[in-house]
């Protein structure tokens, strides 16, 4: 598991030269590595020593990962600052998130309270997904999104709050290019302006029958 997590960083980051440099460097594999020792300590209930481990690792790392949190292989973490992912979050395998994205609550409620990954999901840069959801496997979630319902298989969603933009029943590129996600808010506004303009047009040429009536009379 330790090798996989070193082999995948090579997959997901081109500026990864040297497994030296990986090893030694890499704030997000040293969290995730902190995390599965910290993670066996909460399974045994030694959770003073779970919480110390993972608190040290935030401390180095700039990464929060609850110890209760499941986290399954392949898991990448690209920079990773600011990344919190809460206690019941369940992470499947071949995830990748960006530094930045939350994976958190969103209040005092009991029992599942975090989100559920699925395997091959993708979440960018800022992300914020809250609650007890789940994100479909090979899934996107576009920079700056903030998404509080499920998200289906195969899916991109963008914007606050989050709107699913694209489905399909194929699998989907794990790459997402940050600066040109699709803008639902905007398509609906312009959806609206070539709806006005109609409407505007159908109104002048009802005023022109009008005035021509009024002529003849």
């Amino acid at each position: 598991m330790l090798k996989e997590d070193v082999m995948v960083v090579f997959d997901q980051d081109p500026a990864a030269r040297s497994y030296l440099e990986v090893i030694l460097t890499y704030s997000g594999l040293h969290a995730i590595w902190a995390h599965r020792i910290a993670h066996q300590f909460y399974k045994h209930k030694f959770y003073f020593l779970a919480r110390v481990v993972s608190q040290v690792s935030r401390f180095f790392t700039g990464i929060e990962i609850h110890p209760g949190a499941t986290i399954g292989r392949r898991f990448f973490i690209d920079h990773g600052m600011g990344v919190v992912i809460g206690e019941t979050c369940e992470i499947g395998d071949n995830v990748t998130i960006f530094q930045g994205v939350t994976l958190g609550g969103t209040g005092k409620e009991k029992g599942k309270r975090h989100p559920t990954v699925k395997d091959n999901a993708l979440i960018a840069t800022g992300a914020k997904v809250l609650g007890s959801i789940t994100i479909g496997a090979n899934s996107k979630i576009g920079a700056g999104s903030v998404v509080l319902h499920d998200v289906p298989d195969c899916s991109t969603v963008v914007g606050i709050p989050g709107r699913v933009v694209i489905k399909d029943g194929e699998r989907i590129r794990r790459d997402l290019d940050h600066q040109d996600l699709p803008d639902p808010v905007a398509e609906k506004l312009r959806k609206m302006n070539l709806e006005i303009k109609e409407l505007q047009r159908e109104l002048a040429a009802a005023k022109g029958e009008k005035q021509h009536v009024g002529k003849n009379l």
